[in-house]
């Protein structure tokens, strides 16, 4: 499956956005998903993700009550709500999809360590 993000802007603290990645090639279903972003100077780390069988979700404490992850199948779109932003959000996010059996919270620690099937990240600036 291929992935693009997009969305990604300037917005001032305590602002929205939503992020939006489209797949194209397969259905999602049955694929873990989840977005990620990388800060400057520092690691890629996991936002939020979706099992593979779609029922579960996981927030890092930073996304916890400020951003909501969703899945279009119709669009075989994955969103990602940012609510109440913060300069702290300031970050180049990706999106994710593997076709393997993780719950939402193994498949965002684990997938930030693959150095392969990261696409196009959509950058995202929190700034007055």
């Amino acid at each position: 499956v291929q992935l693009q993000a997009y969305g990604g802007r300037l917005v001032q603290p305590g602002g929205s956005l939503r992020l939006s990645c489209a797949a194209s090639g397969s259905s999602l279903d049955g694929y873990a998903i989840g977005w990620f972003r990388q800060a400057p100077g520092k690691e890629r780390e996991g936002v939020s993700c979706i099992s593979s069988t779609g029922d579960s979700t996981y927030y890092a404490d930073s996304a916890k009550g400020r951003f909501t992850i969703s899945s279009d199948n119709a669009k075989n779109t994955v969103y990602l709500e940012m609510n109440s932003l913060e300069p702290e959000d300031t970050a180049d996010y990706y999106c994710a999809a593997d076709k393997q059996r993780y719950n939402a919270d193994y498949y965002c620690h684990v997938r930030p360590a693959h150095a392969a099937g990261w696409g196009q990240g959509t950058q995202v600036t929190v700034s007055s």
